[in-house]
This record gives structure tokens, sequence and C-alpha cells, in this order.
């Protein structure tokens, strides 16, 4: 096993990388990303998929962009000691770094003019029960094994957020957003959950 370099930094916003240019990680010593967060997140559920997250250790040197720049700043990328991480990952085989959606899926009106009619419960709290706009999910790095909830019942109305491990939704045709990259068809259910078996090593 050698060490794995990734340049993802041509992705563009909404895009994930090829499969083909993942081909390394799982058997990677160690890894090093240069890109956007969804770069990241592809790395991560390569190596969650190999069994291997807590093995190998992944060095992050992030893009430019806004999304990548918070997280940086919330990991504390360039300082510290090399430290185990909370995963926080889908049924879908996906992992969440930084930001998921849920809203209605298909096309045509502004995605805040479309409603969904959605159930969702955030560890055993309901959090939604009816139609909504839309459910945005965020890791809580200032936590352990911890994802905050915001559920947007309509536009310009007061939200209401949670905090918990798991969000667990059944829906009407839901359009999913992972680390700004869309999931490939709409969906009926979907979990995010922070594992508390699993970690993966980052090393500042």
């Amino acid at each position: 096993m050698s060490s794995v370099e990734l340049d993802l930094r041509r992705l563009e916003p909404g895009e994930a990388p090829r499969a083909s240019q993942l081909e390394t990680v799982p058997t990677a010593a160690s890894l090093v990303v240069r890109g956007p967060v969804a770069g990241l997140s592809a790395a991560l559920a390569a190596l969650l998929k190999a069994g291997r997250t807590a093995e190998v250790p992944v060095t992050w040197e992030p893009g430019a962009d806004r999304a990548s720049v918070t997280l940086a700043r919330e990991l504390g990328i360039g300082s510290g000691a090399p430290r185990d991480l909370t995963l926080v990952r889908d049924d879908h085989g996906g992992v969440l770094l930084h930001h998921g959606r849920i809203e209605a899926a298909g096309q045509g009106r502004r995605s805040l003019s479309r409603r969904l009619g959605l159930q969702a419960h955030h560890d055993d709290i309901r959090v939604a029960d009816g139609e909504i706009t839309r459910v945005d999910v965020r890791p809580d790095w200032t936590a352990v094994d911890t994802i905050g909830v915001t559920v947007m019942t309509l536009p310009l109305r007061p939200t209401r957020h949670t905090s918990g491990r798991a969000l667990q939704v059944a829906s009407d045709p839901a359009r999913i957003v992972r680390d700004g990259v869309p999931y490939v068809r709409p969906v009926h259910r979907w979990t995010w959950y922070a594992d508390d078996r699993v970690r993966w090593r980052l090393q500042p």
C-alpha cells in the first residue's frame, strides 16, 4: 500500500468524482484529497465501503469555494494533531460532511416555492408531519455523533431546529442533495445518521 493523492480541484459545483478517479482509494495507506467538499465526501464514502475509514489518515487541501472554506474552519484544517472524527452517513452509501438537503423532486418552480409531503423523526422527536418546504441537515463538529436538523415549513416563517444522532424521513418523491451533489434519483425514504461505530482519521 502507498499514499494516494486525489486532485479533484476541477470538479464543477454539483459534480461528484467519477468512479475511475476513486479506484485507488480503498487500498491507500494514506490519502491526500485536493478540492471541494464533494471530493472529500466521495473519498470517505469509498473508504467506508472498504471498511477502512479508521485505518487511513486523510489530509484535505480544501477548495476556495464557500462550503470548503467553512468546513475547513470547522475541522481546524492546518492546525492541531491527527484526530478521529464522527462519520455522518446515509442508508444509500453516502457520507455527509457539510450540508444535506431534502426538498420536493421535480423541475419548474423555484425550490422554495415547491412543497413536499413528509414525515420525519430526529431520534425520538417528530420534527415534521405534513407539507414542508425543505429539511436541512448539518453535522455538528462541536459535538460527538451529532447532526443538526432544520425544518422549513414555509419560506420566511420561523424554522424548527433540533440536535440528535439520526434523522429518518418518509415522504413524497424527494430530491436529496449531499454536500452540493444531487442524488441520482428521487427517493421516498432517507436516513442520515452519525454512526457511533465508525470514525475517520483526519490528518490536519
